[in-house]
């Protein structure tokens, strides 16, 4: 999971020892941090993109990886492993902001983004 990846890296950054820590600084509590490791619960656009900035992490990226962890069925979670395959091997640095128009994007729609990036 994105997410937990997130963590580590500002955890790492700050040089903290406990999750409580990042909880802190997310204004969450320590529960949902752990729910979030767990999988049960997400970050926000907002909390994934403050972890991000603070950690050099490309806030783009670390949308698109979260969307993908966030796919609920076999064939949307399969299209996203494609997208961000292919993000990966481009490498994010050449990202544009076109790209992130697909953040907004929804199951039925994913199918264009693919077209969009190919």
């Amino acid at each position: 999971m994105y997410a937990n990846k997130l963590l580590d890296a500002y955890k790492q950054a700050k040089n903290y020892i406990q999750d409580k820590q990042i909880a802190h600084d997310l204004a969450i509590s320590p529960q949902k941090v752990s729910k979030i490791r767990k999988g049960e619960r997400y970050l926000t656009d907002e909390e994934a993109i403050f972890l991000a900035e603070n950690t050099n992490i490309d806030p783009h990226e670390a949308l698109i990886f979260l969307a993908a962890d966030k796919a609920k069925n076999f064939k949307a979670q399969q299209i996203w492993q494609d997208i961000t395959a292919k993000l990966s091997s481009q490498g994010f640095q050449r990202l544009s902001l076109g790209i992130t128009g697909f953040l907004a994007l929804r199951e039925p729609m994913v199918k264009y983004a693919l077209c969009a990036l190919c």
